[in-house]
């Protein structure tokens, strides 16, 4: 008899996107007039800018030739690419950050959640709340979560993030191991200026607890005081793990392309108290479970760092800022707090409705889909959030139904 891994039974059992796209499509075939206008998955909608199309079609031409051909590379993701995120990411700052801490993957997703394999399963969880659901739900796969009373998670650390505490978490009152921060926020788009994320990373150190930094959303910080990387905060080496992604940066949600910095000094401890350096257990695991990022994917990449592809892709950057900014302002306009929207793309709103609700109000009356806040945890109730990844049309039409609707 073959045995199940029951803690993929705990889980809900539709994936907060997959509700969404059911009753999208519900909605569709009871009423094939109505154009919808989609705002709830974080997809870009602009075009691979022309500085990395030309890379991966250099690429593609050298794949086809015996002397550019690749096959295996390593796993860690090839040199020319580490060496250009060392550089531009983070030496650029002032960062000490080597080539061999940095290891490229297909996402920052699919990071986030393969970083567990290296993590005992005895090791507290903390999440802010709301959160992205895929911190908490691989902690529920590999048994870290406890039981599931219809709200939360019974051996998750929930840490509220609303508007009645400014959208800062407070430090855990107990002992956490582990600590899932996401700023710029999904889903609430606010952040934590330097002083706000070094209280976090002083918690770390005197709790000798580890910090999984997810900073997929840095490129659209435009606050001076706002850190694009975790590492900017002395000490942030010795208890930190951070997560980037190409996707939203660089419009690679269907190319695929991230990385993960893990610094050399990180430790984590066996029970017996002996210290082991997670990069070298990332290193193991990667090389284990992973072929590397494929390398006309690597080579678009890279293209990200020249100075046309920068440029490019700031401009697709400013493009989405500016529908966050008219989307934050039609939704103050009508009474409706919101919040985010300026560092980053995603607007978060305070609904007078319960979030499913006000989710089927909105598709049924104006035709616009968002993300329920309640799908996101228990704190995201009476929220609501808005991506600013539709076309520049899309989001003023959106906004002009939203602006008559009659809540």
């Amino acid at each position: 008899m073959a045995y199940v891994n029951t803690n993929f039974t705990k889980v809900s059992e539709s994936y907060l996107f997959v509700e969404v796209a059911r009753r999208i499509k519900a909605y569709q075939e009871k009423h094939p007039e109505a154009k919808i206008i989609k705002m709830g998955i974080g997809d870009v909608t602009r075009p691979i800018v022309p500085a990395v199309i030309e890379a991966l079609h250099k690429a593609v031409d050298e794949m086809g030739t015996a002397a550019g051909f690749r096959g295996y590379g390593p796993e860690q993701g090839y040199a020319f690419l580490r060496d250009k995120i060392r550089d531009f990411d983070f030496k650029s700052r002032g960062i000490d950050i080597e080539s061999d801490e940095i290891f490229v993957s297909d996402g920052a997703k699919s990071d986030c959640g393969n970083i567990g394999d290296i993590l005992g399963t005895q090791n507290i969880i903390a999440v802010t709340d709301p959160v992205y659901p895929v911190y908490v739900d691989t902690n529920v796969m590999a048994g870290r979560a406890g039981d599931f009373d219809g709200i939360k998670y019974s051996q998750i650390y929930y840490m509220p993030v609303t508007q009645a505490n400014g959208f800062v978490p407070a430090l855990p009152d107990r002992h956490v191991d582990i600590i899932y921060l996401c700023f710029p926020n999904n889903p609430t788009g606010t952040t934590l200026t330097t002083s706000q994320l070094k209280v976090w990373v002083d918690y770390a150190l005197r709790e000798k607890s580890i910090i999984l930094f997810d900073a997929a959303y840095e490129a659209f910080i435009t606050d001076d005081d706002v850190p694009h990387s975790i590492f900017e905060i002395e000490g942030a080496r010795q208890c930190a793990i951070e997560f980037r992604s190409f996707s939203k940066t660089a419009g690679f949600t269907g190319l695929r392309c991230g990385y993960t910095v893990v610094p050399k000094e990180l430790v984590a401890y066996t029970e017996d108290g002996k210290p082991v350096a997670l990069n070298k257990l990332w290193n193991r695991r990667q090389s284990t479970k992973f072929n590397g990022t494929a390398y006309i994917v690597q080579r678009a990449a890279e293209a990200v760092y020249s100075t046309e592809g920068r440029k490019q892709i700031m401009e697709n950057i400013a493009y989405y800022r500016e529908n966050a900014r008219l989307m934050k302002e039609t939704f103050e306009s009508i009474g409706m707090p919101a919040f985010g929207g300026k560092n980053s793309p995603y607007v978060w709103i305070k609904t007078p409705l319960d979030s499913w609700t006000f989710f089927d109000r909105l598709l049924d009356e104006c035709h616009v889909v968002g993300t329920p806040g309640v799908g996101f945890g228990p704190s995201g109730e009476s929220y609501f959030r808005l991506t600013a990844f539709a076309t520049h049309e899309a989001t003023r039409e959106a906004m002009e139904r939203i602006k008559q609707w009659k809540l």
